[in-house]
């Protein structure tokens, strides 16, 4: 039975002039997420990621601590949408908030399910994209292959929600809760494409000062 791992990618740099560049705390979590597939043991597994530099960075860091000398596909659907793109279209301009993460998370949330119940919108794009690159993968792998996507969190989101048949609220919950290095879990039988762990973070149990969201 494959199974497919879905890896949201380490820390960004919030705040900076280039949001898409893993910090260094990002860079720590990828070494972590790269002894954790170590430990998991998967066979043969085919690699891809999203065009974002956070994303195929993370993937480098964590495919070289894994040992898996495997070079990542690179599919456009897997990135991440635009966030402050999001937030200028559906959060007015005067919205009060601090600046910090925090507030923007709060703002985003409201941006975010604005944007999945807006019938106007590009949403169903995108969550679309996400499933059918994921169904893509699927079809591609070998009998008994396991797979690993280093992708973001609004993507695993949207897959996550797919798979849960759940609506524009559980699009928002999974999106804020999705911590970065963390390992979202689907196999595959012969019934199709099942959730069995979501946000799976116990690699850093150890590691708190690794847990971060943004």
């Amino acid at each position: 039975m494959p199974v497919v791992l879905l890896v949201r990618h380490g820390q960004a740099s919030f705040g900076s002039d280039d949001y898409d560049v893993l910090s260094d705390v990002g860079r720590e979590q990828s070494r972590v997420v790269g002894s954790e597939l170590a430990r998991r043991a998967l066979r043969s597994p085919l690699v891809m990621c999203g065009s974002l530099l956070r994303q195929r960075d993370t993937a480098e860091i964590a495919l070289s601590f894994a040992n898996l000398d495997v070079s990542p596909a690179t599919d456009a659907r897997w990135d991440e949408y635009d966030h402050l793109d999001l937030l200028k279209r559906y959060v007015a301009e005067d919205a009060a908030h601090d600046g910090t993460s925090k507030g923007v998370q709060v703002l985003l949330d409201q941006a975010l399910a604005a944007w999945v119940a807006d019938p106007s919108g590009d949403w169903s794009s995108f969550s679309g994209g996400a499933v059918d690159a994921l169904h893509a993968l699927v079809d591609s792998l070998s009998p008994g292959q396991d797979a690993v996507v280093f992708t973001s969190g609004g993507v695993i989101a949207a897959v996550a929600s797919t798979l849960l048949g759940v609506g524009s609220a559980g699009v928002v919950a999974l999106n804020r809760v999705t911590m970065n290095g963390a390992i979202t879990k689907l196999v595959v039988g012969g019934g199709g494409i099942s959730l069995v762990a979501f946000n799976d973070h116990a690699h850093f149990e150890d590691r708190r000062d690794l847990v971060t969201y943004r």
